[in-house]
């Protein structure tokens, strides 16, 4: 059970309170500063001033306040107290003023009719609550009558009253039938404010029994219900039918029928009226007029405009409605009723009063003692209002004196306040049509300074924005605020700071110096009071690649990127938005560390992307637009239109472009007649036209469409148009490509490419085929063919000329008349052979050959050119036979000569030549015998040398391969080869042609040898081939190294000799490294400029010979390179060096104590077998190249 008793109010918010106090002292909404400050009572909660109850619920009216002390609560009643201790029925809320009315336990709502007001007081003040008007819904019964059936003419008007019983509030009007439906409302039929139904004119569907008004009242939830209006409408023909069967036919009478009648008003009525509205209502004016036809209703504003924006049009324009209206609205407003036999209009005049309306409304006062102050109230109201003052409830004239107030009008002057000078003071403007009434606090407070600020609060910004420190203080007299920055700074000045009088300082642009300490000095006369705070000035955060515009095309993948620089201390977070919304949620949006991937893009994913970047000081952001193309959408609504004979119009609506334009429409057709199911192309067009005329041929049945193109590609064809069947005609066309050409001797093929089935331009499509013979004085032949494209003659003569032509027909007629071609019946074999055959030999591989033309005539068919067969039959140089392999050159045209390249030389040959047509190849001339020069031979097929001895190398050669001639004799050519690889002098020796071998005598011994070999004839000299062999150590010395063997025993000696192995195994390693650094010899580069050992000089200073050369193979110690066993170079095989030797035993003696293989060795021989060297790592061996 509630307490009766008013319990004081705790700790309320005063953020109301000092949202609207202006003053010379601002309090802070600093919830802990505020529960200590002193506070007069603030109205935050109250009933409306007009409160309509619901009779069956309790009655709760609200009345809550705030202030520090919390206040105490009271309440008068009619303008007397109102002691809620002595009546059980009602009770106020703990902590409040609102009162609880127990009506539904016993209590009635009608008992408690009045009007009510709050006062909340506490040691500062009292403040009052407007006055509250109670008043109980009401929702009467409709009183009883007896209502008339309403019996009406057809076309007359008639209104039905509803008259609704008084409630309170007035209740909402609607009419309905007995299944609970709302009638239908027109122009003709509608309901006015009143809540009457208004018919302009009846029509004999208005016929019923249940026109039902009801009436609902919302505050009790209740609908009374009229009870139901009968209305019967007779029409002229049905009363005309009862008057004619209750009278003769002598009689003449009859009703008259319906007749047009010009509007009148049924409201309002007669020419003017008077509307009272008040200032801010809605303005509702209403003409609802009667005529037949149903008139129309129009607006105006005599000597004025209809108020844009604020007027509005109901109930079929029969109510004009103006929001929000104002003293301006006033005037006077015209409706005018017409139809088509004339009109009739009514003025309602119009007067916006005013109730009181604010200006300025008084605002709460904090003051310092022996500060000033006013409180203002200024209202306005039509008619103007009058203003009252009353101080703590009390009228002022009434209430206790204070010297420092002096009222004024709507003005309070305060001078030179004191703390005994809090109050709340209510302003009241009042008028016929209402009253306002406002509370506004004076208090006076005197407070030492307080920094409501934290201390050591840290302020983060971005260079080169503003810094805003607050310092947030309260004192009264208000206190003065100095900046410092650092622990002993001196006090902060000049243009590069901004003090705001709410004690925030302002650094316009912070830089990386502003960073440190700062600190805030309040002080009032009641005190001094200092506090610091931290600042930080951080890095921006950066977009240094911002994403691009982007085209795509449809199902593609797009990547945007957004690649962002930020302050080290600051974690950035990046959003993507689309269209400035959210992304979809799409699994084919991919969002990673510094980009935006949009997979399989669609039509939808078009659009602007937007990355944001946000940290806690500051937010970036750039954007792109992605454009997603593709291929068009098909033209569709294609349209046939000017149809001809030969011509027709075609029109259609481009589909989408999707982003790229269209360049180009392609039109195709189909014949469904000669081809269904396949399109041909017809025409294009540019991309800006959407209709074009097409050329048409007779006899097609047509149907069209179309294809869009753009950068992308074609788009999908449209639905195909209607067929067009056009009329037949005689063909406009004859078959192409007429040829004559015979298969056999004795025929004409006659072939053409037929007409398509377009072409034919009718039905029964033939051809007229005629031919006659060429330079004749014959009569054409012809014979007309199916729908074929050959036709063959027979018996003709061979090869002749025929002129022919090839004409179309169909069943309407034939085509134009046909151009003739000339053809050629069947070849035969050629019959004569070419004559005079003559060759001129021109050089050992070259020869021409001549022949005469054969006779045309003889060629039989067309002349194609000749043909010369030619064949070796044997070399001059040798006496063997070998196969016979026929050469063949064919020479196109009537040529008479030709060139025989690649023949061998010092040969015999044999040529005939042959002439050629279509057909083949004629019979051949005699064979003609021809012969070719000598020339130089080929290299002797092989080289090897045997048997070394001290002094002697034995030489074995092969002849040529080919001689190419008689060959007179061999050059042999050779030079010796130092340790240094230095060539000595070259000497040449002449060997007859019919010798195979040969020893050289006198040579050095252990010495290498180059050798040069050639044969010749008597043109010249052919090409060479080379070999190199060393001749054996001398005996004397190897017994000479036998005897020291003897003397070995000598200690002496075998120290000697251990120094001397030493040295040559150094030695040996020191060879052994420069083989291995590379094979060739150290005079390579002049091996390379003279390849002829003839050539080569020797050197002048010294006189020593030139250096060795190699000119085929350059490489003469290269090490792994194979030649036979037997040491014989072949031509194919020759390299001129040293490496291609054949396969002996690497490093060995012979039986004769000659070395061999020593610059022999296996290709891919395994590294265990030692061979790292042209030369074998032995003593021996080393010795021997130091000789």
């Amino acid at each position: 059970m509630m307490k009766k008793k008013s319990i004081s109010a705790s700790k309320a918010s005063l953020v109301f309170f000092l949202c609207q106090m202006i003053s010379a002292l601002d309090v802070p909404l600093d919830s802990k500063l505020l529960e200590e400050l002193s506070q007069p009572p603030t109205i935050t909660q109250q009933s409306p001033k007009d409160y309509i109850v619901d009779p069956r619920e309790n009655i709760v009216i609200q009345c809550e306040a705030k202030g520090k002390p919390p206040p105490s609560f009271s309440w008068t009643r009619n303008g007397t107290h109102f002691d809620i201790d002595k009546d059980e029925q009602v009770t106020m809320k703990p902590n409040s003023g609102t009162l609880v009315i127990n009506i539904m336990n016993g209590g009635k709502a009608e008992a408690y009719e009045g009007v009510y007001q709050c006062t909340a007081r506490n040691e500062r003040g009292a403040a009052i609550s407007n006055n509250i008007v109670i008043r109980p819904s009401r929702s009467p019964l409709w009183t009883k009558e007896k209502l008339e059936p309403n019996q009406v003419r057809e076309g007359d008007s008639l209104v039905l009253h509803c008259r609704p019983p008084v409630g309170l509030p007035p209740p909402i009007i609607f009419w309905m039938d007995n299944a609970f439906q709302r009638l239908p409302q027109s122009e003709r039929v509608s309901q006015g404010l009143n809540g009457d139904l208004y018919f302009s004119n009846v029509q004999p569907e208005d016929t019923r029994e249940d026109y039902i008004c009801y009436a609902r009242f919302n505050h009790t939830q209740t609908i009374q219900q009229k009870q139901p209006i009968s209305v019967k409408v007779f029409s002229m023909d049905s009363l005309n039918d009862t008057i004619a069967a209750n009278l003769s036919d002598t009689d003449i009478y009859g009703a008259k029928p319906v007749t047009e009648r010009p509007p009148i008003l049924l409201t309002p009525t007669g020419t003017t009226s008077n509307k009272v509205e008040l200032r801010g209502n809605v303005l509702l004016l209403e003409c609802i007029a009667a005529g037949l036809p149903t008139p129309v209703i129009r607006w105006i504003k005599e000597g004025g405009e209809l108020p844009a924006n604020r007027t509005f049009f109901e109930n079929f324009k029969k109510t004009l409605k103006i929001i929000d209206v104002s003293e301006a609205d006033s005037g006077n407003y015209k409706c005018i009723a017409r139809n088509i036999l004339g009109s009739t209009h009514h003025v309602i005049s119009v007067t916006v009063k005013a109730a009181p309306y604010w200006i300025t409304a008084p605002r709460n006062l904090v003051l310092s003692p022996g500060e000033d102050g006013t409180l203002i109230c200024r209202a306005n109201g039509n008619p103007k209002p009058s203003i009252s003052w009353l101080a703590n409830g009390v009228p002022i004239a009434i209430a206790p004196e204070d010297p420092s107030r002096k009222v004024d009008g709507d003005t309070i002057i305060f001078s030179a306040v004191q703390e005994r000078s809090s109050a709340v003071y209510q302003c009241n403007a009042s008028n016929e049509y209402g009253y306002l009434l406002a509370n506004a606090f004076v208090n006076v407070l005197a407070e030492p300074p307080r920094i409501l600020t934290p201390a050591n609060k840290l302020y983060q910004v971005i260079l080169d924005s503003p810094a805003l420190i607050d310092c947030a203080y309260f004192g009264s007299p208000k206190p003065e605020i100095e900046w410092f920055k650092g622990v002993k700074g001196s006090i902060l000045r000049g243009n590069e700071y901004v003090f705001h009088d709410n004690g925030t300082l302002e650094i316009p642009v912070a830089q990386k110096d502003s960073t440190g300490t700062y600190t805030c000095v309040a002080r009032n006369e009641l005190g001094k009071i200092q506090n610091e705070v931290q600042l930080e000035v951080k890095d921006p955060t950066m977009i240094i690649k911002q994403p691009e515009y982007k085209v795509i095309q449809r199902y593609g993948h797009v990547s945007f990127e957004c690649i962002i620089k930020h302050d080290s201390t600051l974690i950035p977070t990046v959003i993507w938005l689309k269209d400035n919304d959210e992304l979809p949620d799409d699994e084919r949006f991919l969002v990673g560390k510094d980009n935006l991937t949009i997979m399989n893009v669609t039509d939808k994913d078009d659009g602007t992307y937007t990355c944001i970047v946000n940290t806690t000081l500051d937010s970036v952001s750039a954007s792109a637009v992605l454009t997603v193309v593709a291929r068009p959408n098909p033209p569709f609504d294609l349209e046939l239109t000017g149809q001809l004979e030969r011509s027709i119009e075609l029109s259609w609506i481009p589909g989408d472009e999707n982003n790229s334009p269209i360049t180009s429409f392609v039109i195709e057709y189909e014949d469904g007649l000669h081809e269904p199911g396949v399109w041909h192309y017809q025409t294009e067009v540019p991309g800006s036209q959407t209709t074009v005329q097409l050329k048409l041929s007779p006899y097609v049945n047509y149907s069209f469409r179309v294809i869009a193109v753009n950068e992308i590609g074609r788009s999908q064809p449209s639905e195909p148009s209607e067929q067009y069947l056009t009329k037949s005609a005689n063909p406009d066309e004859n078959p192409s490509n007429v040829q004559g050409i015979g298969s056999e001797p004795d025929n004409l093929v006659i072939t053409w490419e037929s007409l398509k089935g377009f072409q034919s331009n009718g039905p029964g499509l033939q051809y007229k085929v005629s031919w006659r013979q060429k330079d004749v004085d014959d009569e054409w032949t012809s014979v007309v063919v199916a729908n074929v494209s050959k036709y063959i003659v027979s018996g003709t003569p061979t090869f002749v000329p025929y002129e022919i032509k090839v004409q179309a027909l169909n069943d309407l007629g034939y085509a134009p008349e046909p151009s003739e071609v000339i053809g050629h019946s069947g070849e035969d074999l050629p019959m004569v052979a070419p004559g005079n055959v003559q060759v001129h030999v021109i050089n050992s591989t070259l020869a021409k050959v001549h022949w005469d033309p054969v006779p045309l005539k003889s060629v039989r068919g067309h002349l194609q050119g000749y043909k010369v067969y030619y064949w070796k039959v044997q070399s001059l140089s040798r006496r063997s036979k070998r196969h016979i392999e026929k050469k063949i050159l064919t020479f196109r045209g009537n040529k008479t000569f030709g060139m025989l390249p690649g023949l061998e030389p010092y040969s015999s040959y044999k040529l005939n030549v042959r002439v050629v047509n279509g057909k083949g190849e004629g019979p051949a001339s005699p064979d003609k015998v021809f012969k070719t020069p000598e020339g130089v031979p080929s290299s002797p097929s092989f080289l090897k040398i045997t048997n070394p001895t001290l002094d002697s190398l034995t030489l074995e050669w092969g002849s040529p391969t080919h001689p190419n001639g008689v060959l007179i004799s061999y050059i042999l050519k050779f030079q010796p080869i130092n340790n240094t690889h230095e060539l000595g002098p070259l000497v040449e020796i002449r060997i007859p042609a019919n010798e195979s071998s040969l020893i050289l005598k006198n040579l050095n011994y252990s010495t290498r040898y180059k050798f040069y070999f050639n044969a010749q004839t008597s043109v010249g000299s052919g090409s060479q081939i080379t070999e190199e062999a060393v001749t054996i150590m001398d005996e004397g010395k190897m017994a000479m190294a036998s005897r020291q063997v003897d003397i070995a025993t000598q200690g002496w000696f075998i120290g000697l000799m251990c120094a001397v192995a030493l040295l040559i195994l150094i030695l040996l390693i020191v060879c052994f490294i420069r083989r291995n650094k590379g094979g060739k010899y150290p005079v390579k580069e002049k091996e390379d400029a003279h390849a002829d050992p003839e050539i080569q000089p020797m050197k002048e200073d010294d006189g020593t010979f030139g250096e060795y050369s190699d000119a085929e193979d350059h490489k003469p110690l290269k090490k792994g390179s194979r030649t036979p066993s037997d040491r014989t170079v072949k031509k194919e095989d020759s390299d001129d060096s040293l490496v291609d030797y054949g396969e002996g035993v690497n490093g060995q003696f012979n039986e004769d104590g000659s070395f061999i293989g020593q610059y022999s060795g296996k290709k891919e021989k395994e590294p265990a077998e030692g061979n790292e060297s042209s030369e074998a790592p032995s003593p021996v061996n080393a010795m021997n190249s130091f000789v």
